[in-house]
């Protein structure tokens, strides 16, 4: 069963009307003084997020470029021959 729309499909829909009454809302709601220290508190963050994701690009792009180590060989040992046992030795 497909969704018919995207679940954010109504922000296509915003006319300016509905911008204007949003942006009247939230001056209304956080008052003139807080807008502005908001805006700034989203702006780092988004400077953030975009550092970080751009890091762990960086991280990913270079791991793929370097060359793997090769692995250590593993060390084939024959089998050592053991003595035989007393109880072996000995024939009834």
């Amino acid at each position: 069963m497909t969704l018919p729309n995207p679940p954010i499909a109504f922000l296509q829909s915003l006319g300016a009307p509905e911008i204007f009454i949003i942006v009247f809302l939230v001056l209304l709601l956080f008052g003139a003084k807080k807008l502005p220290e908001l805006a700034r508190g989203m702006g780092k963050a988004m400077k953030e997020f975009k550092k970080a994701t751009k890091d762990v690009e960086d991280d990913l792009r270079t791991a793929m470029e370097e060359d793997p180590e090769p692995a250590p060989r593993p060390k084939i040992s024959k089998p050592a021959e053991t003595e035989p046992t007393a109880a072996e030795t000995e024939k009834p």
